[in-house]
């Protein structure tokens, strides 16, 4: 929702504010800037990505109009099957779990909180690591070690969009300039005539270096810093199911097990010790 609102405000501003200055709205109107900066920079990102970061970015890249924040609500969900499937194995034997873990879509548990079973890389990362317990005896520092693994590589493959949309966002204002500068050989062939019509193509020109400017500053960089945040809430989110997962390998009973999965929530939506009790006790 802001995102979309932020296209608008920057779209409003930089025009408004030509406008107000009496600049004419026709002059910007360069199609065939926009195709060669377009184009060039489309043509360099295919350049520079593997096929599967092409498909996967022109996939998450919507996810900056689409996405929406995670709030208390999400993590208590998280909370709250990490405390049901750590009940469950403490009372009735880890294998109990087992069923959860391996079909959770069709699980009791898991059906109750649907956005856990939305978001693919939340309920695989509580999957895979409590069917690591039921694997057999392992240290919590080696169990905590493998989840770190895991986080690293999917933190590593999830910052492929942002990244790649980083590069394009540094190569508009350059391949703005190459549009200028075939703007500018184009008026040399115009030198003889009156300077109003140089005035025009020089003008026109130099829309092509707004253009990348604008494209690179205004909205590609500020996408990828939009899908970087993403990547590090995601990020966030599995920190806080290692530290539940740790502290119940250590030991912990459920309760306290995500209690200190609670404190590795930061900032505002972190739920208070009452919330996540009540949750809990709701459920």
């Amino acid at each position: 929702m802001f995102a979309i609102i932020g296209v608008f405000v920057v779209l409003g501003c930089v025009i408004g504010g030509f406008l107000l200055e009496g600049g004419p709205l026709a002059v910007l109107m360069q199609p065939i800037e926009l195709l060669i900066i377009g184009g060039a920079a489309v043509g360099s990102f295919f350049i520079a990505s593997p096929k599967s970061v092409i498909f996967g970015t022109m996939k998450k890249a919507l996810r900056v109009f689409t996405a929406s924040e995670a709030n208390k609500q999400a993590y208590l969900d998280i909370l709250g099957v990490l405390y049901t499937l750590m009940n469950m194995a403490r009372r009735d034997g880890i294998v109990s779990i087992e069923q959860h873990v391996n079909k959770p879509d069709g699980s009791a548990v898991f059906t109750k909180y649907p956005a856990i079973l939305k978001n693919h890389e939340v309920l695989d990362f509580i999957c895979d690591n409590f069917k690591v317990l039921l694997a057999g005896n392992i240290e919590p520092y080696q169990f905590e070690s493998v989840m770190d693994i895991d986080m690293a590589a999917s933190h590593k493959h999830e910052s492929n969009t942002p990244n790649a949309i980083n590069k394009v966002a540094d190569s508009l204002p350059g391949l703005g300039i190459v549009a200028a500068v075939l703007g500018i050989v184009l008026t040399m062939g115009k030198i003889n005539e009156p300077p109003e019509v140089l005035g025009h193509s020089v003008g026109a020109a130099l829309v092509g270096t707004f253009l990348g400017i604008l494209l690179c500053y205004g909205f590609a960089g500020p996408m990828a810093q939009n899908l970087e945040y993403q990547v590090k809430e995601t990020h966030t989110m599995l920190e806080v199911v290692k530290a539940g997962l740790v502290g119940f390998s250590s030991g912990f009973p459920p309760m306290l097990a995500v209690e200190a999965a609670r404190r590795a929530v930061s900032g505002p939506v972190r739920p208070s010790f009452e919330e996540l009790e009540g949750a809990l006790k709701g459920g």
